[in-house]
């Protein structure tokens, strides 16, 4: 398996942020092709030490980092990636990796 994680800084507008991702972005992301799992943060995202830049996190994994490379290519992902201009102003980091059990 692959991880995609989107690592969403906090918004200067938390609401707007939730109204848009939920009712927008989220569902453009559910139709990335190749998607197996998509899970959200719940509740504030901490760090170790100091405050968090961090409002939310999206947990999107894949069959491989070849499935997400195609995923992002494709018509949906390019969607969702335009999408991002739209309610994410405060930045996105996006992290991609294979997973393995341990």
């Amino acid at each position: 398996m692959a991880t995609l994680l989107a690592l969403y800084k906090t918004p200067t507008n938390p609401s707007a942020f939730d109204a848009h991702y939920t009712s927008t972005h989220a569902p453009l992301a559910k139709t990335l092709p190749g998607l197996k799992s998509y899970r959200l943060s719940k509740g504030p995202v901490n760090v170790a030490a100091g405050e968090s830049p961090y409002y939310l996190v999206a947990i999107l994994e894949f069959e491989s980092l070849a499935a997400i490379q195609a995923a992002l290519g494709s018509s949906e992902g390019k969607a969702t990636a335009g999408d991002l201009a739209n309610f994410a102003q405060a930045g996105v980091e996006l992290l991609m990796f294979d997973t393995q059990e341990a």
